[in-house]
This record gives structure tokens, sequence and C-alpha cells, in this order.
């Protein structure tokens, strides 16, 4: 049986995060912390010894932090003040959402939600992810070449285009448009939905 002491710190590996964040709040509990910082965000989501989650509901958060003390990863959580209206991301990858041939919106965390209302009538994929590290390749290259065109929105919590450069990796040799947006854009449903059916045109 593990020590209390080791318990307490395998969750520091999660406290370190500066985003709101997970931290130990005494012996079988947590709490949490924290804000949201741009560079410290850009810092954390660009270091490949951390996996970085961004869950759309409690549910996700709970999921999230449990994977990472029973697999002891070095974990930053990414807490939001809003949330989905059900909880999804069961894997860590990108799950299917909707699926539609004119075009891919991969929407992170509780984002969702938002994306869902203003691509309402379009006939596009949406895929949804509580992962933003490691990042699913597979899964956003499989939904992309399905696709009758090669249109990518990606909108994420926080400043855009953090995961930018993933996606563009990702479909290196598959000739593509990508849209990056993200709450500090400071959209709102109707602006969400002009953006996409802006750049889908």
């Amino acid at each position: 049986m593990p020590h209390a002491g080791d318990r307490v710190r395998e969750t520091d590996r999660i406290a370190q995060c500066p985003n709101p964040v997970v931290r130990p709040g005494g012996l079988g509990s947590h709490r949490l912390a924290g804000g949201v910082g741009d560079q410290r965000d850009t810092r954390f989501a660009t270091d490949p010894r951390w996996a970085v989650h961004a869950p759309g509901h409690p549910v996700e958060v709970r999921r999230a932090i449990e994977r990472a003390v029973r697999g002891g990863d070095r974990a930053c959580v990414h807490v939001s003040g809003v949330s989905n209206a059900e909880p999804r991301g069961v894997t860590e990858g990108f799950e299917l959402v909707r699926e539609g041939p004119d075009g891919v919106v991969a929407a992170v965390g509780a984002t969702l939600d938002p994306v869902l209302r203003a691509t309402a009538g379009l006939d596009l994929t949406v895929l949804y992810t509580a992962t933003v590290r490691p990042f699913d390749e597979v899964g956003l290259r499989t939904a992309v070449l399905a696709a009758d065109h090669a249109d990518v929105v990606l909108v994420e919590p926080g400043r855009p285009g953090l995961s930018a450069r993933h996606v563009a990796e990702t479909l290196l040799h598959v000739p593509h448009r990508l849209l990056p947006l993200g709450d500090a854009d400071g959209l709102d449903e109707a602006d969400l939905a002009r953006a996409v059916r802006d750049f889908l045109r």
C-alpha cells in the first residue's frame, strides 16, 4: 500500500501546472486554484514532457486528474469556468461528434457546445477532445481525409492557435486550409458562426 506522502508527491506532478490547476488539498482530496496565463499556457503546450488536458465538463476534470495520478504523468489540467452540457472525452484522442463532407471543426474542451450551435445547419464534421497534448494526429488526419474539403477550423479555450503547429505538421502532406480560433478572440456564438461561414466560402 503506498505511503500517504507518496500520494501527495504524485499529485504534485499535476500541481506544477500554472493554469487553473489541481493541487493537493490534504490527504485524499484536491482543490482547484490558479489563473490562466497565455505565456505559461504556451510553455506547457509545447513541452513534450507534459500531458495537457482541457476538460469540457466537471466529470472530465475528475477523469483527467484520476488518470494523471494513476499513471504517474506530468499533467496540466486547464479548468474552465464554463461547461458543456454533457461529459464526453472517454478516450484521450479526438471523438467524432458529427460527420459532414464540407470540412472539419475540431473543438477543444468547453468550446464544443458553442461550436455545435454555431455550426448548426452546416454539413461539417465536428471533432471533440479534452486532451490537447499529446495531440491526436491520427484522429484529425482520418477526419480530414474523409471530408470532401480539407478545410479545418480549430477552436480552443484560451489563446487561439496553440495547436496550430500540430495541425500543420499532421497535415503536412495534405493540402489544407486552417482557421485557428480561441476564447481570447472574444467571439460569441454569432461571431463564431460568421467566422466559420466566411472561412468556408
